[in-house]
């Protein structure tokens, strides 16, 4: 499987997989099988007795990128042959692919963590997975497994570690809202908007009293409005780059500081239902000096992650 620079085809980017069988008992070229798998995965089958059915009725697809001299393997040998092939290549490899399709960096990635539905009621560790999600491209990007919620903030810096952020704003919920994180993102050559909760306790009520004040927020805010649902939602957004009193002098040791700090925002929703109205308000960090209306469009694509792959 030679692969030529700048290849984003799908067999090229798993060219550096080495096929662990024996030479002359190979009957089902390894790039067969790696192109039979991948496809019928992304079409939705679920295992290998799906694939294969998916690769006989599809044959004809197939022909048209690779021989398949031999047709469709069994759904055994398929088994044989993905579980002999070095995993974390294999994951290297995907996430590689996934980066070459897009045309350009993604305007905006949101990380979250999704526990498994499937996992078993009592069950100590069901599984969960933080995803990285580009917003634009609906396209997922790369995923980090940890054993339990709590350890997000741990699977989330390796997932960064990963990924190729340069120019990206990244979205994270509150769980993310880390001095560490933060850094990651920046060291990744990558801006940050960080929801900001309980788990910073006083920057989060310092914030929440800022934006209190008519007088300091900043200008009139964007506002977007949903009806959908039977319900009727008012966003409005404000923004503020008065940060200095955030990040000049330790006003309590010990305290928070994020790196880069350009920005502190607010969300107030407004949710209409039934002739019930009800107010929220959520606020945020970012190094990125934006505006209200890419903070709108940021605190929206985040959403993506939750509705389009969760």
């Amino acid at each position: 499987m030679a692969r030529t620079g700048g290849d984003r085809s799908l067999i090229g980017h798993f060219s550096s997989l080495d096929d662990p069988r024996q030479p002359g008992k190979v009957l089902y070229p390894l790039p067969e099988i790696m192109l039979l798998v991948l496809c019928a995965t992304l079409s939705g089958t679920e295992d290998f007795v799906e694939v294969r059915f998916w690769g006989r009725e599809k044959i004809g697809f197939l022909r048209t990128m690779l021989p398949f001299k031999r047709g469709i393997p069994s759904h055994d040998t398929l088994n044989d042959v993905m579980n002999a092939l070095d995993p974390e290549l294999f994951s290297a490899c995907f996430v590689t692919w996934a980066e070459g399709l897009r045309e350009d960096e993604p305007d905006i990635v949101a990380l979250d963590g999704k526990t498994s539905r499937r996992a078993r009621r009592g069950e100590e560790h069901p599984l969960h997975v933080v995803s990285a999600w580009a917003a634009r491209q609906r396209l997922v990007l790369g995923q980090q497994a940890v054993g339990t919620k709590s350890n997000e903030i741990i699977a989330i810096p390796l997932l960064l570690e990963r990924l190729q952020l340069t120019g990206v704003l990244v979205t994270i919920d509150a769980m993310g809202c880390q001095t560490k994180i933060a850094q990651t993102i920046i060291e990744r050559g990558a801006d940050y908007l960080l929801a900001l909760k309980d788990n910073q306790h006083s920057l989060a009520d310092e914030v929440a009293l800022f934006f209190e004040t008519p007088a300091l927020r900043c200008g009139e805010p964007f506002e977007t409005i949903d009806n959908d649902h039977r319900r009727i939602e008012t966003r409005r957004h404000w923004v503020s780059h008065d940060v200095d009193w955030l990040t000049t002098g330790r006003r309590f040791p010990a305290e928070p500081r994020f790196a880069a700090l350009k920005a502190i925002a607010m969300v107030e929703a407004t949710v209409e239902r039934n002739g019930v109205i009800s107010t929220a308000r959520r606020f945020f960090l970012s190094s990125l000096s934006l505006d209200c209306r890419l903070l709108a469009r940021a605190v929206r694509a985040h959403w993506g992650i939750e509705n389009r792959l969760h």
